[in-house]
């Protein structure tokens, strides 16, 4: 007789408890068991051995761009991208166009999203000058991560950069904001700095006093008001040490590019390389990795922001500044890992257990009973090379193009189905809202 949908088999499990070889059962979509479970007892089972079995990886910072920009991306190729790469769940962002700035255009994107996006999902709120008194409403909306707010200009024109702007969103908030942490009026001011041609110029145009002034001010308001903050793709040494002072309010945010790459990359990647904010020397990224192992950065995020090749082959500084990277996010964790730079565990930590305890995810995060059946199934052996053709999102090109890696997603089973094994998709689209404990409504 069955007992469960799916059971997955043999697999090293990651989870509260450690590693061990561990089965999981499955039922109506959620975890029913983990230990020891015969085969036979599910409708269909899994057989994971050799591999490792994760908590879905949760990718909270992604802009795939739609609506108004679905040259670049839409909801459906970039979470075809998350799933390939072994990603569960993402947090859009808002600076699409129209933005999502208002309960129609949130409303939108969960229609556009609801059984076409291949991963569960939630959407960021931009926050403006405009909508400040109806923020408050917006952040318990359904799907809602919270808001979003730009102290500094990069794609799109979402910008709130004063003072009085930025604590006027504080005090109208009641979950963790979310900030682009870059001062916009010395941005201005250096924007003469940078280079036509040589995109290595720009992180001398967006330097590190321009990151750290944000990140000074920004910590300063949320002191004033009472209210956490998150900070996003933090990318130098200064804050990460100013941050490590003031964790009780604000949680961390580093990207696997900033951990990755190095602005001895421009040489060879050019534009490819361009980002807000920008990759910076190594000496930076080895700051990065320090405040990881101390334990200052709550999480990783990809910041997919992908452009077409034709749009990045332009001459700088007239190029676009974003790369894809959702897919990516975990082969090149993984490959840190194998590396000794972090562990297996602190990688779950920083992917999956992290993001739910910060935003109050229900029922993901974790491998346990009566938790969402998401998982991130992983092959820690696999010598595999990431190439443009591999990746699904719609700009077809990766910075990593040629870069070997040790450790590869297998699978990824959300809610219980199989919706990636071994690069190919099995599963129609089944996306569905993240549901969060701020917003659970009376039904629930």
């Amino acid at each position: 007789m069955t007992t469960y949908d799916l059971v997955v088999k043999g697999g090293t499990v990651v989870n509260q408890d450690g590693a061990g070889v561990r089965d999981i059962g499955i039922r109506a979509g959620r975890i029913a068991e983990i230990g020891e479970i015969d085969a036979a007892r599910g409708a269909r089972a899994v057989e994971c051995t050799g591999l490792h079995v994760l908590p879905g990886v949760i990718d909270s910072q992604v802009h795939f761009r739609e609506p108004g920009m679905e040259h670049k991306e839409d909801l459906e190729t970039g979470s075809r991208a998350a799933v390939l790469g072994g990603v569960v769940a993402v947090f859009e962002m808002p600076n699409t166009n129209p933005q999502t700035t208002d309960k129609a255009a949130l409303a939108d994107k969960v229609a556009r999203g609801r059984n076409r996006m291949h991963c569960d999902f939630a959407f960021w709120v931009g926050g403006t000058h405009q909508n400040i008194d109806r923020l408050g409403e917006l952040e318990c909306a359904e799907a809602a991560a919270g808001v979003k707010v730009f102290m500094g200009s990069s794609t799109g024109n979402l910008l709130v950069e004063d003072d009085a702007g930025v604590e006027a969103i504080l005090r109208a908030v009641r979950r963790r904001p979310a900030f682009h942490s870059e001062d916009e009026y010395r941005l201005r001011e250096r924007k003469g700095l940078c280079v036509t041609g040589d995109p290595s110029s720009h992180p001398l145009w967006r330097d590190v006093e321009t990151a750290i002034r944000s990140t000074r001010r920004l910590v300063g308001l949320a002191r004033r008001t009472g209210k956490r903050i998150h900070v996003l793709h933090v990318s130098t040494g200064e804050e990460m040490l100013f941050l490590a002072d003031h964790k009780d309010i604000a949680s961390v945010e580093v990207t696997p590019h900033h951990l990755t790459l190095s602005a001895d990359d421009y040489a060879t990647r050019g534009t490819r390389v361009q980002m807000n904010p920008p990759i910076r020397d190594a000496g930076h990224r080895e700051a990065l990795w320090r405040g990881l192992d101390r334990g200052v950065v709550d999480v990783l995020g990809s910041d997919h922001a992908p452009h077409t090749i034709e749009e990045k082959a332009g001459t700088y500084p007239a190029t676009p500044s974003g790369m894809p990277g959702v897919q990516t996010l975990v082969p090149t964790m993984l490959d840190h890992v194998n590396a000794g730079r972090l562990s297996l565990a602190r990688f779950v930590d920083l992917t999956s257990a992290g993001p739910a305890r910060l935003f109050g995810l229900i029922g993901k995060g974790r491998l346990a009973v009566g938790y969402d059946a998401d998982l991130t199934i992983v092959d820690m052996n696999r010598r595999q090379t990431i190439t443009d053709g591999w990746i699904a999102s719609r700009c077809g090109w990766t910075p990593y193009d040629g870069k070997e890696i040790t450790g590869w997603p297998v699978g990824t089973i959300i809610r219980g189905q199989r919706v990636m094994w071994e690069g190919d998709l099995l599963t129609p689209s089944t996306g569905a809202p993240v549901r969060f404990a701020d917003t659970l409504s009376p039904e629930e």
